[in-house]
């Protein structure tokens, strides 16, 4: 049998605390019981691709970061559980981490955990079996 396929999909406020965004990955993974390990890696919007938060927390979880630009990530939105309307005004997709995650792996795959808030982030994970 095949190993399951983990992605973290990330999320934030410019100008985040890394600390805030890595708490919020490690409580998701927690959740999830799924450890750092297990994941192919980190997934945002090409807008986020240099953000502090998000390369800090994919480096302290020993992963590569991978960014999609919003048209791709728009068409996730009916896989969406937390479709945004306020989302998509401000960066034209409907939602960052759940649809990053899920992008990452594959139009076989789901969400694991929908999209978890902090105070500036959201992070989400999607698995395929």
């Amino acid at each position: 049998m095949p190993k399951p396929i983990y992605a973290l999909g990330l999320g934030c406020e410019r100008g985040c605390d890394p600390q805030e965004v890595l708490s919020l990955a490690e409580r998701v993974l927690k959740e999830a019981q799924v450890a750092a390990s297990d994941l192919v890696g980190v997934f945002s919007i090409d807008q986020r691709q240099d953000e502090p938060a998000i390369v800090q927390t994919a480096e302290q979880l020993g992963l590569p970061v991978t960014c999609f630009n919003a048209q791709i990530l728009e068409k996730e939105t009916p896989r969406l559980l937390n479709p945004s309307e306020r989302v998509f005004a401000l960066i034209g997709c409907h939602g960052v981490a759940e649809a990053a995650a899920l992008v990452a792996v594959g139009s076989d795959g789901v969400l694991l955990i929908g999209k978890t808030k902090s105070a500036h982030a959201t992070a989400a994970l999607a698995v395929k079996e």
